[in-house]
């Protein structure tokens, strides 16, 4: 093949590559948070008695928390969701983890929901600390508090439990980091040098003291098993690891995964009511 060619192929090969590179440099929050910006009422999605809080963040946001308070001698629990969608379109979840009595606090992270502002991992972190005073600031004591996060909201739940004494950590399909997804995803690209949002869970886990319970799907494609392996092997504290057989991040969404959830939750909390 003439030079003049193969340089004409290697420059076109090269100007491509830039150019997809710097289009998800560019584009990368757009490709990792999807708010729909739903905003219904409580009532209007099938809950009854539950307050609709406006929460203000330290750097002047904002965010929705919807909270129900917990039957005597019951741990609260604080919910972080995913990247997609809205809180309300957990409101299932929300009223199974209430049916077992326990007390529930739902955070619409800042831009979803009637939230304001754009979705960043250091916001995030600033939503869900925000969320996790308030809940102490109403008198619930931190060890009363479980934190339990779905996919992307894993990585915030991480960080509250390692900066808190939380009662319990349940994590549902959690990851080492965001980077290491994306360069799984992308082998081609320096995600490690790109990436904004690396949520690198796996720095924070050993410092999580709580009893910690982690579900994954065999089958998770979306956040593929090995990560969420991986951020078990890293953990400090006492934990369990339960793989759903077969099953993908839908799991997530299934009620027999609440339940799961649930019973180990009336373990660590029955057990620490024990004399």
């Amino acid at each position: 093949m003439p030079f003049k060619i193969v340089r004409s192929l290697a420059i076109v090969c090269i100007v491509v590559y830039l150019t997809t590179t710097l289009g998800l440099y560019v584009l990368q929050r757009e490709m990792m948070y999807f708010p729909t910006h739903a905003n219904p009422s409580p009532s209007s999605v099938g809950l009854s008695d539950v307050s609709v809080e406006r929460l203000t963040t330290s750097d002047g946001e904002h965010l929705v928390l919807w909270y129900a308070a917990a039957a005597d001698n019951q741990p609260t629990i604080l919910f972080f969701h995913g990247n997609g969608g809205e809180m309300a379109h957990r409101a299932d979840r929300f009223a199974v983890y209430r049916s077992a009595g326990f007390g529930v606090a739902f955070l619409s992270w800042r831009g979803y929901g009637g939230s304001s502002g754009a979705p960043s991992e250091n916001g995030l972190l600033i939503d869900a600390e925000t969320a996790f005073e308030w809940l102490t600031d109403q008198g619930i004591p931190a060890e009363d508090i479980a934190v339990v996060g779905e996919s992307l909201g894993t990585g915030l739940a991480v960080r509250v439990a390692a900066n808190n004494p939380v009662g319990a950590l349940v994590l549902g399909a959690p990851f080492t980091a965001t980077v290491d997804i994306a360069a799984d995803r992308f082998p081609w690209i320096p995600v490690s040098l790109l990436m904004k949002d690396q949520f690198r869970s796996v720095d924070h886990i050993g410092a999580v003291q709580a009893p910690l319970f982690i579900l994954h799907g065999s089958d998770d494609r979306v956040v593929p098993y090995k990560f969420g392996r991986g951020l078990y092997e890293a953990a400090a504290s006492q934990a369990i690891f339960e793989t759903l057989p077969n099953e993908g991040h839908q799991a997530l969404y299934a009620y027999t995964t609440w339940a799961k959830e649930i019973a180990f939750l009336r373990g660590v909390f029955d057990a620490d009511s024990k004399p």
